[in-house]
């Protein structure tokens, strides 16, 4: 059942016109976006694709896909759209289902919505106390996501909650809030998004915490990707989405954090990569062609005057390729 949205899913899309233009949508062209959040960028591939294509829309967050079909609904399409409730992650499923032979473009726009950063009771951002959670679908029934933050705060090891500060986000003092995490859990359960706060803000020296950014960004993105398996999920839907591409079909990815765009770069360096046999061989015996091309030698960034408009858009890396 759909609820009633508690505030307004707000999204602006960000590098927009860059997307559209890099995906060549065509009037015919069957376009997947993988996280239509609130449908800002399908919103203007419907203008293209409104007579004679198909937007299948994917996102785990139900306020997202109730929002994206309020909009959506202004467009006229002659073939109404597929929106679904999923993780990219599951992308072959999700085609397979809907019974899709091919697609001629996809979009993955990555990272969090501002709309659940706004959202108090989603727990994502650190500015409002809020119980602990970050499951991006997190108005699913339990069973199909059992971990939160809540769990990760209150099960997880010293060691583990330390790797998880380290690798996901460079956290430089990983190892003392990981050991001050583990000490007031001795007290009680940490519950809440501030009394996390203050732990990490207790875990830093007071140099750096008044350097410029919030004390807890860090440890807050890094507890999120490993709450929604952010990084094993993208690298399965985009080896999944160049496989489903047809010939000329373009693949667009907007990250915001630098092991996102690092995997998107190795995945398309590896798809686009010919013979992989030593230099000294005499032939060649692995016998790999190249799957795509790719179209952003650099990442496309966004122009000051947009994140001037748009402060999201400040991190962003647009990188595409095409299938050969």
């Amino acid at each position: 059942m759909i609820r009633n949205l508690k505030v307004e899913y707000r999204h602006i899309p960000v590098l927009a016109d860059e997307c559209i233009k890099a995906l060549n949508l065509k009037p015919t062209s069957i376009f997947v976006d993988a996280t239509l959040g609130g449908a800002g960028h399908s919103f203007l591939a419907a203008e293209i694709i409104k007579e004679n294509g198909l937007l299948i829309g994917i996102d785990q967050d139900e306020d997202a896909l109730t929002s994206a079909s309020q909009k959506l609904s202004q467009v006229h399409f002659k073939n109404e759209p597929k929106l679904v409730q999923n993780n990219f992650e599951n992308l072959d499923e999700i085609l397979l289902e809907l019974n899709i032979a091919y697609i001629d473009a996809i979009l993955f726009d990555l990272g969090v919505s501002s709309f659940q950063f706004d959202e108090a009771s989603r727990g994502f951002s650190y500015r409002y106390d809020a119980p602990l959670d970050m499951r991006m679908n997190a108005n699913q029934v339990a069973s199909s996501n059992q971990l939160n933050t809540k769990q990760i705060m209150n099960t997880y090891n010293e060691n583990e909650l330390a790797k998880i500060l380290h690798i996901y986000d460079q956290e430089k003092f990983a190892k003392q809030i990981a050991n001050n995490i583990c000490i007031y859990r001795e007290k009680k359960s940490i519950d809440t998004t501030f009394e996390l706060v203050e732990i990490i803000k207790q875990s830093i020296p007071a140099k750096y915490r008044r350097s410029k950014g919030h004390p807890a960004k860090k440890t807050f993105q890094a507890i999120r990707i490993e709450v929604n398996h952010e990084l094993d999920a993208l690298q399965t839907a985009l080896q999944s989405a160049i496989r489903w591409l047809a010939p000329n079909g373009k693949i667009a990815v907007i990250s915001y954090h630098s092991l996102e765009d690092k995997i998107v770069k190795n995945i398309f360096r590896a798809s686009a990569q010919a013979c992989t046999c030593p230099p000294d061989f005499p032939k060649c015996v692995c016998g790999n062609t190249p799957i795509i091309s790719i179209d952003t030698k650099r990442a496309i960034i966004a122009s000051e005057s947009e994140i001037e408009f748009n402060n999201r858009a400040h991190s962003a890396k647009l990188r595409v390729a095409t299938k050969l």
